[in-house]
């Protein structure tokens, strides 16, 4: 069997800054939540991205419900959510017993179509919240959806899951909207194994979001509670994990940049070979290398020649209308999307593969040329 190539697989620092931080809560006994890992990591996490308050959590999808009810949205409120992303994103809004409507997204940015986000307020003017997804690192046209969903008073979660990391116009994505959302599972540009943070300016939500995060235990000698409560919370150790990958946040983008660039070097210049957009509000963080396909070669080719070679990629991500479960709900737009879903392909991108491992992935691609 030759060697595994991963599309992108959790990355621990070379220098042992996570087993520092994991050793320290194991002298001290923090093992379970909460601790000062998990105290510290908010701190620094938000710092890092320049924001006032962060809750540690479970995980990313965690994080959006807990920003949904931050939000006041409720049984019978309209959410738009990209329709071009992971199950995640839209999952909570059901959680709330909310009804999902999935925006289309354009080739400019293949985030969230700004045109189409003001067409769904044409025809739901009383949404109550919008989620905008930061698609593979990829930031969404900010500006313009802010504008947007201020005129119409709606509450703006940024799903910064792919992008830590990534700015716009010299922001971090999550801290543009009222909440954002940060994933760091294990396929992530930094992982904690699993977890996610909800961060904010609001920092009176924010407090509340770790009180429903940790059972909702009101502040009695006894065991009392006022209001519905999640275990949500992030463990101490998970949390030491994050600390210690922190560091080498600005090292693993450097490395996503490096293996963009070096497909866009060796394939770009095939046959119907696109790579993903860049704009002048986006510095990316370059998650995945994606690339989409409109000539003879089919994703499947990819998919299948690599997966012949022990080389791990994926299509993109299956659009929300499409999706048995969601496919009841409404949908604005064209079929932007489902064009990046038949033709799009994501490429190994994992921060520890040499130039051997790349050079192994472009001749296999190359090759399909040549049939």
């Amino acid at each position: 069997m030759k060697e595994r190539i991963y599309l992108s697989s959790p990355h621990m620092s070379d220098e042992g800054y996570e087993m520092q931080y994991i050793q320290e809560a194991f002298a001290t006994n923090w093992i379970a939540p909460l601790g000062e890992n998990v105290d510290a990591f908010e701190r620094e996490l938000a710092q890092k991205v320049g924001i006032k308050s962060a809750a540690a959590l479970s995980s990313g999808t965690a994080a959006i419900h807990l920003a949904l009810k931050a939000a006041g949205v409720g049984e019978g409120d309209i959410v738009f959510c990209p329709t071009l992303t992971f199950s995640a994103t839209a999952n909570p809004i059901i959680y709330q017993n909310a009804t999902p409507v999935f925006i289309d997204s354009d080739y400019k940015a293949w985030n969230m179509c700004p045109e189409a986000l003001e067409q769904a307020f044409h025809k739901y003017p009383h949404a109550k919240a919008v989620i905008v997804v930061h698609l593979y690192g990829l930031s969404a046209d900010m500006d313009r959806i802010m504008e947007i969903c201020r005129r119409y008073n709606a509450t703006v979660i940024e799903d910064a899951a792919e992008s830590l990391g990534t700015y716009y116009k010299g922001k971090h994505t999550g801290t543009i909207g009222d909440y954002g959302i940060f994933s760091f599972n294990g396929n992530k540009i930094i992982t904690t194994s699993g977890g996610g943070m909800l961060v904010s300016n609001l920092e009176d939500k924010i407090a509340k979001a770790r009180f429903w995060a940790t059972q909702s235990r009101d502040p009695a000698r006894h065991y009392q509670h006022s209001e519905l409560g999640y275990n949500y919370r992030m463990s101490n150790v998970v949390a030491g994990i994050g600390r210690g990958q922190l560091k080498v946040l600005k090292q693993r983008v450097e490395k996503k940049k490096y293996i963009l660039e070096f497909y866009k070097r060796e394939l770009g210049n095939l046959d119907g070979i696109e790579f993903m957009p860049s704009n002048e509000w986006n510095e990316p963080n370059y998650w995945l290398s994606t690339t989409v396909l409109t000539g003879k070669v089919r994703p499947i080719d990819i998919i299948e020649v690599l997966e012949r070679e022990n080389i791990e990629s994926r299509p993109v991500w299956k659009p929300m209308h499409m999706q048995p479960y969601f496919e009841q709900y409404d949908y604005i737009g064209t079929d932007v999307a489902e064009q990046l879903f038949e033709n799009g392909v994501c490429l190994p991108s994992d921060t520890k593969m040499t130039d051997e491992n790349l050079n192994r992935v472009t001749a296999l691609i190359k090759g399909l040329w040549l049939r």
